[in-house]
C-alpha cells in the first residue's frame, strides 16, 4: 500500500504494524476523542426513518441552526459535503483571479482545489520555527494588480497550530480581491479565545470562511461542513454543484451537534490540560521539539526522520502519527500528533521514549 498523504489511514497503518486496524491508536487524524456527541447519535437514529425521501435541497433547518449559532441570516451559510467540497468551489473562484497566494505549509487539499481549475499559485511561506507571515510576499505581488489577487489561509494553521489574530488578517481584506479563511479548527477554541472572522463577513463581500463540523464533533465519516460568505457568492456555488450534497443523517446530526452546549464545554475543558500534558511529555524526550499550538494537535520537530519514527512506533506500539513529508517546506524532520485522552497521550509519550528518537 502507498504511504498516505492524509492522516487517519488505518488500513495502511495496520498493514505496516501487522495487526487489525481496530488495534491501531490513531494520533494522525486530529479528531475530538470525546465524540460523537450523544445528541448527534440520537438525531441520526431518529432520522433513519426518513431515508426513503430526498433531503431538503435548501437545507433550511440546518442553515437556520447554523445561522443562530453565528447570528447570521441563513442565506449567508451554505452546508456542504465536508468543508472539502466547499473548498472546491472556493478554488474555482480563486482560479478566476490573476494569482492566489497560498500560505504554506498547506493542507494538500488546497492544492487539489486550486490546481483542478488551473489557478496560478504563489507560496507564502511561514517562517520556520516562529511560523510568522513575512512581508516579502506583498513585495512579490507588486508585479500583479492587488485587486486581482486572492489569498487562501487557514486559522488556526495546520500543521503548525499557529493562531493568527483578527488584526493580522483584517488588512489583507483591503488588499486582496478574495480572501478564503479555512477555520476548520477554530471551534476548538472557546468563544473568549477564538479569532474567527465570522463577525466581519457582512462587511466584506470578498471574504469566505470555511468551517468543519466533523473534527470538533468527531463525525468525519458523515462529511459535513459549511461556508459563510455573501449570499450572492453562495448562490453561484449552488448552481455549480451536485444536488443534495449533504445527506439526511448528516444534516440531522449537524443540527443536534451545534446545539449541544454541554458537549462543547466538555471539549474545551478537556483540551487545554490534555494538550499541556502531551506537550510537556514530548518536550522531555531527547531528540524531540514540540511546538505549542492553538488547535487540538501539536507539530513536533524530530532529530530522526519522521517516516522512520512513524514506522518504529507502529511496529513496536501500534500507534500511528502523521509524518509531515507531504509538506515540502517541512521535509522529513517533523511530525504531527493529535491531542487525545490523558491515558492515550501517555501511551504515545511512552512509545516515543521507548524507540529513542535522538541521534546520540
Amino acid at each position: 500500500m502507498r504511504r498516505p498523504v492524509h492522516g487517519g489511514n488505518l488500513a495502511w497503518a495496520a498493514s505496516l504494524a501487522g495487526c487489525s486496524p481496530d488495534l491501531i491508536l490513531d494520533f494522525s487524524a486530529s479528531i475530538n476523542p470525546l465524540g460523537p456527541p450523544p445528541a448527534a447519535l440520537a438525531a441520526i437514529e431518529a432520522h433513519i426513518q426518513y431515508l426513503g425521501a430526498y433531503p431538503d435541497p435548501e437545507y433550511h433547518d440546518l442553515r437556520l441552526s447554523l445561522g443562530q449559532l453565528h447570528q447570521l441570516a441563513p442565506d449567508w451559510i451554505l452546508p456542504g459535503n465536508g468543508s472539502a467540497e466547499l473548498l472546491t468551489w472556493a478554488g474555482w473562484d480563486l482560479s478566476s483571479l490573476a494569482v492566489t497566494c497560498l500560505v504554506t505549509p498547506a493542507f494538500g487539499d488546497y492544492w487539489r482545489s486550486l490546481l483542478a481549475f488551473k489557478a496560478v499559485v504563489l507560496n507564502w511561506e511561514l517562517g520556520i520555527g516562529n511560523w510568522e507571515l513575512g512581508q516579502e510576499m506583498l513585495l512579490r505581488l507588486a508585479s500583479f494588480n492587488p485587486a486581482s489577487a486572492g489569498l487562501l489561509i487557514n486559522n488556526p494553521h495546520n500543521p503548525t497550530g499557529r493562531m493568527f489574530s483578527r488584526d493580522e488578517i483584517l488588512p489583507y481584506l483591503e488588499q486582496f480581491a478574495l480572501v478564503v479563511v479555512d477555520e476548520a479548527f477554530m471551534d476548538f477554541l472557546p468563544p473568549d479565545r477564538e479569532q474567527s472572522l465570522i463577525s466581519m463577513v457582512q462587511d466584506y463581500p470578498n471574504l469566505v470562511i470555511l468551517r468543519s463540523l466533523t473534527k470538533f464533533y468527531s463525525l468525519p465519516g458523515l462529511r459535513l461542513g459549511y461556508a459563510i460568505a455573501h449570499p450572492d457568492r453562495l448562490r453561484s456555488w449552488q448552481t455549480r454543484r451536485d444536488p443534495w450534497p449533504v445527506n439526511t443523517l448528516a444534516a440531522a446530526a449537524g443540527i443536534a451537534a451545534v446545539q449541544d452546549t454541554e458537549f462543547q464545554q466538555q471539549t474545551w475543558n478537556w483540551l487545554e490540560p490534555a494538550k499541556l500534558q502531551l506537550f510537556q511529555g514530548l518536550a522531555q524526550i531527547p531528540g524531540l521539539h514540540p511546538y505549542m499550538g492553538a488547535a487540538n494537535f501539536l507539530l513536533v520537530e524530530s532529530e530522526q526522520p519522521s517516516p522512520q519514527v512513524q514506522s518504529k512506533l507502529l511496529q513496536q506500539s501500534k500507534i500511528l502519527i502523521r509524518d509531515c513529508v507531504s509538506f515540502p517546506e517541512l521535509g522529513d524532520r517533523y511530525f504531527r500528533v493529535a491531542v487525545r485522552s490523558e491515558a492515550e497521550n501517555q501511551r504515545l509519550i511512552a512509545g516515543l521514549a521507548a524507540i529513542g528518537v535522538n541521534n546520540h
